[in-house]
């Protein structure tokens, strides 16, 4: 029998500490709890929501729906040749004790993406990404429980819609409840150091794919909060993509414009906009801000409402609109 719960605070769930409050609240701890979790919905007019480690998640003061917390646990060796392994992960695993041990046996692919905070099941939703990798490079397929036709289904890497910050899973959100990822790793070390940061380890010529671990470890630590102590959703809002014409509108107008090449466009750095906004360190209504570390990341160390949250991710896209010209999209998901 699952112990589905009433009237939950959300607030230990969510790394901006918002106080939210589930009407029901389920912990998914086997795959075969969830016909009885989605009977349970559907008898009462509930919708589904899947919550993770809450990382990338502005919460609704209230939230009216059956919460799933997904906490499915397991790692499993697929198959392997004499380059690659794959690896199946259960969704409720934490994504960056998985680059951990994945480096620890041996498998590189991943490292660039340690000390990402949220789940396994969270990462191919935003299609995480840092200095230079992203999920979907070395994601195989997502194992998913679809909630509309109630069945599992094995999507392939192309079935995801994998884009900048985004996927199918994030653009037909609750639809389906991750279960498993699986993800190709390789065996020889082959390093991406093109991002700014990593260049320095190019020096290296005993280069392990540990010392990029540790340093991109080192550089997150260095100007992103502890969730623990200050609570925050990390980078909050998306680099913008600009076409080239619009690039050089900004670069004539600002030399110092800090931006990365994307294929034929620019992808602009929203750090560097806001701070260029002057809104760096500063802060709104209910103490919410601008980390004074890393103007990119939104914090509320007073553990505020969602309302302050928006109002102060309203203020920040407004001001840099009316400076640049540019829209900033927000990269939580915002509950409702």
């Amino acid at each position: 029998m699952v112990d589905i719960k009433q009237n939950v605070s959300l607030q230990p769930f969510n790394s901006l500490a918002i106080p939210s409050v589930a009407t029901h609240f389920v912990e998914l701890t086997q795959e075969r709890e969830l016909p009885e979790i989605i009977a349970y919905s559907q008898a009462r007019q509930l919708a589904l929501r899947v919550l993770g480690g809450g990382s990338n998640l502005v919460l609704a003061d209230r939230v009216e729906a059956c919460v799933v917390r997904n906490t499915l646990l397991g790692r499993t060796l697929v198959e392997e040749d004499l380059d690659t392994v794959t690896i199946e992960v259960a969704a409720g695993e934490t994504w960056h004790d998985l680059v951990a041990w994945s480096i620890a046996q041996g498998w590189s692919g991943l490292e660039n993406l340690a000390l990402i905070p949220g789940t396994v099941g969270a990462a191919p939703v935003q299609n995480i990404g840092a200095y230079g990798v992203e999920v979907a490079d070395r994601l195989v397929s997502v194992r998913a429980f679809d909630l509309q036709r109630e069945e599992v289904s094995n999507l392939s890497n192309v079935e995801c819609l994998f884009e900048y910050r985004n996927s199918l899973f994030k653009s037909d959100e609750n639809r389906y409840l991750i279960c498993s990822i699986r993800l190709k790793l390789h065996k020889s070390f082959s390093p991406m150091l093109h991002y700014g940061p990593l260049q320095a380890l190019k020096t290296n010529i005993d280069l392990r794919a540990q010392d990029v671990f540790d340093r991109v470890v080192a550089i997150r630590q260095a100007k992103l909060p502890n969730p623990d102590r200050i609570p925050n959703a990390g980078s909050f809002f998306k680099n913008p993509m600009v076409t080239g014409a619009v690039f050089q509108r900004l670069q004539l107008q600002f030399p110092d414009l800090v931006f990365f090449r994307a294929g034929s466009g620019y992808k602009i750095a929203a750090g560097w906009l806001i701070d260029k906004a002057g809104l760096r360190g500063q802060s709104g209504a209910g103490g919410v801000g601008c980390y004074s570390k890393q103007a990119l990341v939104l914090i509320n160390p007073q553990r505020s409402s969602s309302r302050d949250v928006v109002a102060w991710s309203d203020r920040v896209r407004h001001r840099v609109e009316q400076l640049f010209d540019l829209t900033l999209e927000v990269e939580p998901r915002i509950w409702t």
